[in-house]
């Protein structure tokens, strides 16, 4: 149910999220062909051959999200983040967001990229709120001609593991 703003109700408990791989696949695609228009959605084929890549990695929430990135050394780029429509505004964007990060940091990556469209206000103030800035655009950049905007954010340097004296 959602609120008069048309945002769904705040996540009772933090959702479970758990490493996705090319097994899942057909899961994560059935979540991106929700979440994004006909033109912009991948079909499990797509999804499984970049989870096959080094590189690429997932992370699922079973109860309707995935973010999937790339990282090479210490730089990572999301490549998408999908939140089923009835889960929006309500923390999953957000906990994936951020377990990825984790991922990403203690991996080595200290700076991470993303494109966002123009016009997608929501993803926006949601990456606002997680501290990216824009660094770049690239015009006519997704199927329906609209406009990503590129967007950066610094990530801490992981803290070396220390076993004990």
């Amino acid at each position: 149910m959602r609120n008069r703003h048309g945002s769904a109700p705040p996540l009772s408990a933090p959702p479970r999220i758990e490493p996705a791989g090319p097994a899942h696949a057909a899961v994560l695609a059935a979540i991106h062909a929700e979440s994004f228009p006909p033109a912009e959605r991948w079909d499990e084929a797509a999804i499984g051959e970049q989870l096959g890549l080094p590189g690429t990695r997932a992370l699922l929430a079973p109860t309707g999200g995935f973010v999937m990135w790339q990282q090479a050394a210490d730089e990572a780029e999301v490549l998408t983040l999908a939140v089923l429509p009835a889960l929006r505004r309500a923390g999953m964007g957000r906990a994936l967001m951020d377990a990825a990060m984790r991922a990403m940091t203690a991996a080595g990556a200290v700076v991470l990229f993303l494109e966002v469209a123009r016009n997608n206000q929501p993803a926006r103030r949601l990456y606002a709120t997680l501290g990216f800035v824009q660094v770049g655009e690239r015009r006519r950049y997704y199927a329906d001609g609209g406009d990503a905007l590129v967007l950066r954010r610094d990530l801490p340097m992981a803290t070396p593991h220390r076993s004990g004296a």
